[in-house]
This record gives structure tokens, sequence and C-alpha cells, in this order.
């Protein structure tokens, strides 16, 4: 498990990365770099990073679950996910 820290840390920069969004947008536009560099280095939209909803992991996640592989397969044996099965043939 990640720790509250690093959870906390990157729950902050997707905060920032929606407060800036269009302002961010707004400077590409215009083509104003140096109004770009003036902005918060977390309020980059690739400095948020994607982790499990459960336990904070950063790696080995499944986008469209929200959740790392461990937990996603952990979840899906117990049936807490629908229509997720184990394969069988």
């Amino acid at each position: 498990m990640a720790t509250k820290a690093v959870v906390a840390r990157n729950e902050k920069r997707k905060r920032l990365a929606d407060k800036y969004a269009a302002k961010r947008e707004e400077l590409k536009a215009m083509g104003d770099y140096m109004g770009l560099q003036k902005l918060p280095r977390n309020s980059a939209p690739t400095r948020v990073r994607i982790r499990c909803s459960v336990t904070g992991r950063g790696r080995g996640n499944f986008r469209k679950f929200g959740l790392c592989r461990n937990m996603f397969r952990q979840m899906a044996l117990e049936g807490k996910i629908p229509g997720v099965r184990k394969a069988s043939w």
C-alpha cells in the first residue's frame, strides 16, 4: 500500500490540474510559453499518477476499473466487479 502522503500529494496534483486546465489551454492557444512556465509545476496533467482507488498502488493499474492488478483479481474472484469472471476453457 502506498503511504497516505503519496496518495494525498497525487490528489493535490489532480485538484491543481483541474483548477488550471482552462488557463493552461488559453496560454497554449496564445503561444505564451513564458506564462505557462509561471504556472505551478504540479498543475500539469502529466504529473498526475494513475493510482489504485483501494490501495493507492501506482503500478499495474486498469484505467477502466481504477484498480491495480492485485485488487482487480481479488475483487473479481469475490464477484464484486460486475461483468467480470474468471476465464476457463
